[in-house]
């Protein structure tokens, strides 16, 4: 498989104007680079400050941004950085997982486990991955 060499990478706010349409002028240029012929590449940061603005600054229910989200990384010339974490982040993140744990948890490596103080976050993992942070040393 030849590896493809990438002329552009997009910001946040392209993939915005893209998904939401909020600018006529401006999503018709995110359009046009969505389409670029050499593909786009978009990083992980990328993908999760576009997950926390579409939920914050949007209003817009985590299940709706799944779904924009599923279909940006399902388009032939997107290429995500580290789509394997990619993919696992967004399973955890359509159970109900907060998308930015989910990116943090499927970055770490599978042999780690990630401790937090976030409640939910250790409910909704395994205990094999997450564990809820307390004074008990960590078991080596």
């Amino acid at each position: 498989m030849e590896k493809r060499k990438f002329v552009i990478a997009l910001d946040t706010n392209i993939l915005v104007r893209f998904l939401v349409d909020d600018d006529p002028a401006q999503a018709d240029i995110a359009n046009e680079l969505m389409n670029h012929p050499s593909g786009v590449f978009i990083s992980k940061t990328t993908l999760l400050e576009l997950e926390w603005v579409l939920r914050h600054a949007y209003k817009i229910e985590a299940r709706v941004v799944w779904s924009g989200l599923k279909t940006l990384l399902g388009m032939p010339l997107v290429t995500v950085e580290s789509v394997a974490q990619v993919s696992q982040a967004m399973q955890d993140f359509e159970r109900g997982m907060d998308f930015a744990d989910a990116l943090h948890l499927a970055s770490a490596d599978g042999s780690m486990k990630l401790y937090t103080f976030d409640q939910k976050l250790a409910k909704l993992g395994t205990p094999a991955r997450v564990v809820l942070a307390s004074r008990r040393a960590p078991k080596r």
